[in-house]
C-alpha cells in the first residue's frame, strides 16, 4: 500500500487485508507492554490545517506504538498561518525526511494533490479532506461492526448481509462518504436517514436507499444506526427550524432507542452533540460502541501506517534487535 486516500477505489480484499492486520495490531495492546519495533527509524507527521482531538491523538498513539518518530504539525501559530503554502510545506517535510504523513486538510483533494504531486516521497494517509473523505474513520467503524457481528471469527469476513443506517448531517460529512462506498465494498446494504436539505442533491451514484423518517429506518430493523454530529460550523444557512425540531425527528431519544432491535449498537464517530442527534441514554447504554470506536481507532491506524511503511524496511532491519 502506498496511500491511503479514500475508499471510494479501495478494493475489497486491501479493505480485508487492512481490517485483518488491525486485529493483530489489537491483540498487541492488551500486553503489559504494548509498544511494538516495528516501526523503529521511521518518521511520522501529522499535518492537521483544521482543529483536531481525537483523530490526531489516536494517529500519535498508533504511530508511537509501532515505535515511530512522531511530529505534530498544527497549521494555526505556523507559517501557514502566514501564508505558506502546502507545496512549500510539502517540501519542508521532505527536507525533514517524513517516511509518512497523515494529512487532514479543509479542501477536498488535498491529500491526493499531495499524494500525486511530487513534492514529496512519503507515503500519505487522509486524515479527513474538507467534505470529501475520511477513510481510517471508515476503517475503524467497519471494524468494530465487523467484531461485534463475527466475534472472535471475524478474520477474512467481510459485512455482507449487515444493514446499516447512517442518520443525520449527510451533506457536510466525509464520515458518511467514506462509509457509504467501504461497507457497500464489504457487502453492508446501507441506508441514509436524514432530512432533504441535509442530503447531497444527487445521489443517484450512491449505492444506498434514501429514508426522510428516522423510525421508518428504525423499523425496518438495521444491525447498526450510526449517529452523525450535526456539523454547524460548515453550516451557513438554515437546514432545519431548529435544535429541538431536529432532535424530535431524527434524534436517537429514549423512546427510539427501546425500539430497535435488540442486538442493534449504536455508533458516533464523536465529538458527540448529546441532547441532539443522540441522547445520553442512547450514548451510555450497553449497545453503544462509542468508547469501542475509540480503542479500534488506534489499531486500524497501526494496521494503516504498518501496511504503509513496514514494507519498505528489508528483513535485517525488522528483525534487527533492539
Amino acid at each position: 500500500m502506498r496511500h491511503l486516500l479514500d475508499t471510494q477505489t479501495l478494493a475489497r480484499d486491501e479493505a480485508i487485508r487492512i481490517l485483518d492486520v488491525a486485529e493483530d495490531m489489537a491483540a498487541t495492546q492488551g500486553r503489559e507492554v504494548k509498544k511494538l519495533p516495528t516501526l523503529r527509524g521511521r518518521t511520522v507527521v501529522n499535518l492537521f490545517f483544521e482543529d483536531s482531538t481525537r483523530t490526531r491523538i489516536s494517529f500519535e498513539a498508533a504511530a508511537k506504538r509501532l515505535s515511530a518518530d512522531v511530529i505534530n504539525f498544527a497549521a494555526k501559530g505556523s507559517s501557514v498561518s502566514k501564508g505558506e503554502s502546502l507545496q512549500d510545506t510539502a517540501q519542508t517535510l521532505q527536507a525533514m525526511g517524513a517516511d509518512a504523513v497523515v494529512i487532514r486538510h479543509g479542501a477536498s483533494g488535498a491529500p491526493h494533490t499531495l499524494a500525486t504531486s511530487g513534492w514529496i516521497t512519503a507515503g500519505v494517509v487522509n486524515a479527513g479532506d474538507g467534505t470529501h473523505e475520511h477513510p481510517t474513520q471508515a476503517l475503524l467503524d467497519a471494524f468494530t461492526m465487523r467484531r461485534r457481528v463475527h466475534g472472535g471469527a471475524s478474520r477474512g469476513r467481510d459485512l455482507e448481509g449487515v444493514r446499516v443506517a447512517i442518520v443525520g448531517d449527510i451533506l457536510h460529512s466525509r464520515v458518511a462518504r467514506s462509509n457509504v462506498w467501504l461497507l457497500t465494498t464489504l457487502g453492508a446494504h446501507v441506508t441514509l436517514v436524514a432530512p432533504p436539505t441535509l442530503l447531497p442533491q444527487d445521489l443517484s451514484a450512491w449505492p444506498v436507499t434514501v429514508r426522510y423518517d428516522l423510525d421508518e429506518a428504525i423499523a425496518e430493523g438495521p444491525d447498526a444506526v450510526m449517529l452523525l454530529r450535526i456539523q454547524l460550523e460548515r453550516m451557513n444557512a438554515a437546514y432545519f427550524p431548529s435544535e429541538r425540531e431536529y432532535s424530535r425527528r431524527w434524534g436517537l431519544d429514549p423512546v427510539r432507542l427501546a425500539q430497535l432491535p435488540a442486538d442493534t449498537i449504536v455508533m458516533h464517530p464523536g465529538p458527540m452533540n448529546r441532547g441532539m442527534e443522540i441522547s445520553a441514554a442512547a450514548a451510555d447504554s450497553p449497545r453503544s460502541t462509542v468508547l469501542e470506536q475509540v480503542t479500534n481507532g488506534v489499531s486500524v491506524r497501526m494496521a494503516v501506517l504498518y501496511l504503509l511503511l513496514a514494507g519498505e524496511r528489508t528483513t535485517e532491519e525488522r528483525d534487527a534487535p533492539q
